[in-house]
């Protein structure tokens, strides 16, 4: 592509990228399409010689578009929702225009300093104190992961058991087996009314591990739970842990941007004195996907772990000269520091904060307005942004009304069980998302409730 046909066909592309925000409510929030669709609409094999650019794009809007999942749409409110701005959206296009490898602070000095100033910002939004070491990487899952392979060489172990809430995450199981910890070895605690974990189960499980001849290394309280957004309490978990010598790694990845409005900073008691956390700006700082954030107290545990330095990656030292990959698992290290950055810098610390009070706000008008309802039931407390309801009928008639809402196309939601009873989440996080969208989805769901 030469540079003509670069700007003309990059206009295209913004101009589009520009209509396609300015409407998005104009499209269905899940598509109406069938499994194999796309692979059936397109070409068995690849092309011999280079198409027509204007055709590609033309069938991107076409084929891809109309079979997409639109997460960036302000009814998405499935999992936990996401957003896609314009200044991620410039911010992708350049980091990818420079393309660097950000795995050793030679390969790209701007994109491993950018990466150190930038979350430092982010500690100190958050209200954390000075001193956390911290990288980005792709997920929660993947931050979660290196910090449990931390915990593991850290402490030595060979028959480490870990321990979780009931409601943590499922990646939290995953990292913990990707790091060699045996299945039967994690330990997932029961939790209160609260559906926080509770510390009598926490304490009996680890009693019990260790006169079994077991040696648990490591505790993850959740702030932000997935199902239900619950908050576990981390400065009783940490007592715990001190005393049986085991790593506390915090999994803030829904709840922690909230931290950046100090009126919800008590929410997050305690993970200043843990040993690691994640927190996901790309869940609730209307970041692009995929960027997580891994905060550690100390960057050697982490050093400790990942370090390995072949002769062709060794460099000349200096103290101020960053190698990332010496501490984590990725060699390819992506410029996602750069839409933090443009994010950070165009909406400031305020704005981001009012946004998220708000978007709490509305999901507690809506849960308010669930209670007071005959057909609706409010499953758990709105501490965030979640609503977890149900239909009052029980699990039949809360399947049929999810299924309803499904099929309709103006809203994603997700299901989940609860307590043993189907209920639907209801995730408030699209940067779009108004009050005027949440009263469009109270409509529709109490039209398929029946009332």
């Amino acid at each position: 592509m030469t540079p003509e046909e670069f700007r003309t066909y990059g206009y295209a592309a913004v101009d589009w990228v520009a209509h396609f925000l300015e409407h998005t409510r104009d499209y269905p929030v899940l598509p109406d399409v069938k499994p194999g669709s796309l692979v059936d609409a397109l070409p068995k094999s690849g092309p011999e010689q280079g198409e027509d650019f204007g055709q590609i794009l033309e069938d991107f809007e076409r084929e891809i578009v109309p079979r997409s999942t639109h997460w960036n749409h302000p009814r998405f409110m499935g999992y936990f929702a996401n957003s896609s701005p314009g200044e991620g959206i410039l911010a992708e296009m350049l980091a990818a225009a420079l393309n660097p490898n950000a795995m050793l602070w030679k390969s790209s000095p701007a994109a491993t300093e950018l990466e150190q100033v930038t979350l430092d910002w982010l500690r100190q939004w958050m209200g954390i104190s000075p001193g956390w070491f911290g990288q980005i990487l792709d997920t929660a899952s993947t931050s979660t992961f290196h910090a449990i392979v931390a915990a593991r060489v850290r402490k030595g172990v060979s028959k480490g058991t870990l321990y979780a809430s009931k409601h943590a995450h499922s990646s939290i199981e995953k990292g913990a087996l990707a790091a060699g910890v045996a299945r039967e070895h994690v330990r997932l605690i029961d939790v209160d009314d609260a559906f926080r974990m509770r510390m009598d189960l926490l304490e009996a499980a680890i009693t019990e591990d260790l006169a079994a001849g077991l040696e648990p290394f490591c505790v993850i309280p959740t702030v932000g739970t997935t199902s239900v957004a619950s908050i576990d309490p981390v400065r009783e978990v940490l007592a715990i842990a001190k005393k049986h010598g085991m790593w506390v790694h915090v999994d803030c990845a829904y709840g922690g941007s909230t931290a950046v409005d100090p009126r919800y900073q008590p929410l997050m008691d305690g993970v200043d004195e843990a040993d690691s956390f994640v927190v996901n700006p790309h869940k609730w700082m209307f970041v692009p996907m995929d960027l997580s954030v891994l905060y550690c107290r100390d960057k050697e545990w982490l050093r400790n772990a990942f370090s390995l330095v072949p002769e062709y990656l060794r460099t000349a030292g200096d103290e101020r000269a960053l190698n990332y990959h010496e501490y984590g698992l990725p060699l390819g290290r992506r410029f996602r520091s750069l839409k933090l950055w443009f994010t950070m810098r165009s909406f400031g610390r305020e704005k981001i904060a009012a946004m998220i009070h708000q978007q709490i706000e509305d999901a507690k008008w809506l849960a308010e307005e669930m209670r007071q309802h005959p057909s609706f039931e409010v499953c758990a407390p709105v501490d965030y942004s979640l609503v977890v309801f149900r239909h009052r009928d029980g699990d039949e008639a809360t399947q049929q009304m999810f299924e309803a809402v499904d099929r309709s196309g103006e809203v994603l939601l997700s299901p989940n069980v609860l307590a043993g009873r189907k209920v639907i989440r209801l995730a408030i996080g699209n940067i779009q998302t108004s009050r005027e969208d949440l009263a469009v989805v109270w409509k529709l769901l109490r039209g398929v409730a029946g009332g």
